[in-house]
């Protein structure tokens, strides 16, 4: 193993600066959880008493439900689609690199840039959308203001980004099914809708369970999306927009560490979703898992 030496330092900064700015911060976040600090001053042990504090509070719960909420408004319609859209690109003859490309491109634009372009869009006064509805006599609608329209239009923007990168997955498990397999159904009289629920899907699933829960960990995960859209930062503490419809448990934790400067409650905040996130990985694994066996 000393042998070696000289190839382990080659790797070590990659786990020099993992060390330094991942592993240890995750584990003294932990730490903080159960302590009181602002940042500056002394740390005070609390034990139990930021969770129990976190239990009772109402706007974590809200924060919770916005998150949920805007989860699922936002990964049934991606996975949907980008399923779609593969069985589709996989049939095309012509252009299929062009395609590829330009619905994977919504994925590596930066999400800063995107929910700006959102937010312009969606402009209750001056918006793109409002000013094509008030052409056919339609009144402006609240997009930015209404509670349950702020957490469609960040479903929408999370969907537009997430779409091609679902897509691109599906599509390379669609061109892993053998042929053989589909001229085969084809001879015993399966039509297309048959042949994608008997085969396909089936072929798919395991593809399927990745993408759920992958989609799952980066939904709930919401960030930039509300930060962005209704100018969030530290002189603006009333985050998520009117009403905080759309403050996600990721943006609370925000406040509560860096405009609040609670960092102990802030890593009680993310430690109680981690959990939350680890069970809901957990039931969509099992429900497609039990799907499978069925």
């Amino acid at each position: 193993m000393l042998s070696h030496w000289r190839q382990y330092l080659a790797i070590s900064p990659f786990f020099l600066i993992f060390g330094a700015f991942s592993f240890f911060p995750v584990f003294y976040s932990l730490y903080l959880a159960f302590q009181r600090w602002d940042g500056l001053g002394t740390i005070q042990f609390v034990g139990l008493q930021q969770f129990r504090f976190l239990w009772d509070d109402p706007v974590f719960w809200m924060s919770i439900r916005n998150t949920l909420v805007i989860w699922v408004l936002s990964t049934v319609p991606t996975l949907f689609g980008a399923l779609v859209l593969a069985t589709l690109l996989h049939s095309v003859r012509r252009f299929k690199g062009f395609y590829r490309i330009a619905l994977y491109i919504p994925n590596v634009t930066s999400i800063v840039a995107v929910s700006i372009f959102f937010g312009a869009v969606f402009s209750n006064n001056f918006g793109l959308v409002n000013a094509i509805l008030g052409t056919v006599g339609i009144s402006p609608v609240p997009w930015l203001s209404n509670p349950w329209l702020i957490k469609l239009v960040i479903a929408l923007l999370m969907t537009w980004m997430w779409t091609g990168y679902n897509m691109i997955i599906y599509l390379a498990g669609l061109q892993a099914i053998p042929t053989q397999i589909y001229e085969a159904a084809r001879l015993d009289g399966a039509g297309p809708i048959r042949t994608f629920f008997q085969i396909t899907m089936p072929i798919m699933r395991p593809i399927i369970l990745f993408t759920v829960v992958i989609s799952t960990i980066n939904g709930l995960q919401s960030f930039s999306e509300p930060q962005v859209l209704f100018g969030s930062n530290a002189a603006n503490p009333n985050l998520g927009g009117p009403g905080q419809a759309g403050l996600t448990t990721l943006l609370y934790f925000y406040q509560s560490a860096f405009v609040n400067n609670d960092y102990g409650y802030g890593a009680a905040i993310v430690w109680a979703f981690f959990v939350l996130i680890m069970l809901l990985v957990v039931v969509n694994w099992r429900v497609v898992q039990r799907g499978r066996k069925s």
